[in-house]
């Protein structure tokens, strides 16, 4: 594995690179960085060429002052794919980073073989949450979330970090001291739940974007479930849709076999059922 800074659409990301084969780039979401795919690399390195950034401002990415949207994200793997030479990549994303990979597919659909699109709901779009959850409204208002939580950072996280996983389960030590550190101090936390106030102007982007023209897949655990699949049914030309069994919110680490899987599979109706349905691998 290969660990390069980037510069894309005037900053700078780090990302993780390993493998051979037709290009997938991984999306993380929050509080992640590209270690949350560290279990499924091993698993599709010798047949795709993996590249798993780090989000603007986060990890160990440039320290970005703003630009948290979900349309410069979707700018941002623009640019990173044209600095890595590459025509079209398949495109795979978990939670804050589903906007910026929508928007990149309807928007750049030339240059995304494949979306996989895993636990999020999409702003803008009917369908999402009844009731949004508590955190979505503390991390959005601005400067209160990092003035409260900073000296307390792991201990917050591991809230997440646990919810967020199948039986409660947690992570793998290791990955809950690269989250927690990727995210401690009050700036590095500011610049994550940057990704949450952009919310408003993702909604708008969303609604604005138009239809999803690329191969599509809805991937639910146990917190979002099918709320994705039947956002994207009436935007979405080609989707199918999967509920991954025991599972949390956290895909790649709780199923890293079940992801790899769905990654490596070529976009075909074999074994899915369309719109109106949802596999149950």
């Amino acid at each position: 594995m290969e660990i390069r800074r980037i510069p894309t659409n005037g900053t700078e990301l780090n990302v993780a690179l390993d493998g051979a084969g037709p290009p997938v780039l991984l999306m993380h979401g929050w509080p992640h960085t590209w270690q949350v795919w560290g279990s499924v690399l091993p698993l599709i390195a010798s047949r795709r060429r993996v590249i798993a950034p780090d989000l603007r401002g986060l990890g160990d990415s440039a320290h970005a002052a703003a630009g948290f949207d979900a349309a410069t994200g979707a700018d941002d793997m623009l640019g990173l794919l044209d600095a890595l030479g590459l025509d079209r990549a398949d495109v795979v994303a978990l939670d804050a980073g589903v906007p910026a990979a929508f928007l990149l597919g309807v928007r750049h659909p030339t240059r995304v073989r494949r979306l996989v699109l895993m636990e999020a709901v999409l702003p803008g779009l009917p369908g999402g949450f009844a009731t949004p959850p508590w955190w979505f409204g503390f991390h959005s208002a601005p400067g209160l979330a990092e003035t409260v939580l900073e000296g307390h950072e792991g201990e917050y996280l591991d809230w997440f970090l646990t919810a967020g996983t199948y039986e409660r389960r947690g992570v793998p030590p290791e990955i809950r001291d690269a989250f927690v550190h990727a995210y401690t101090g009050r700036e590095a936390l500011r610049r994550g739940f940057g990704y949450y106030r952009a919310a408003e102007q993702n909604a708008a982007a969303i609604l604005a974007a138009g239809r999803l023209t690329v191969p599509t897949l809805a991937v639910g655990g146990n917190t979002v479930g099918d709320l994705l699949h039947h956002q994207l049914a009436p935007v979405t030309d080609e989707l199918t849709g999967t509920l991954v069994a025991r599972s949390g919110h956290l895909v790649p680490l709780d199923r890293p076999d079940a992801v790899a899987e769905l990654i490596l599979a070529s976009h075909d109706a074999s074994g899915t059922e369309h719109r109106d349905g949802l596999s149950r691998p």
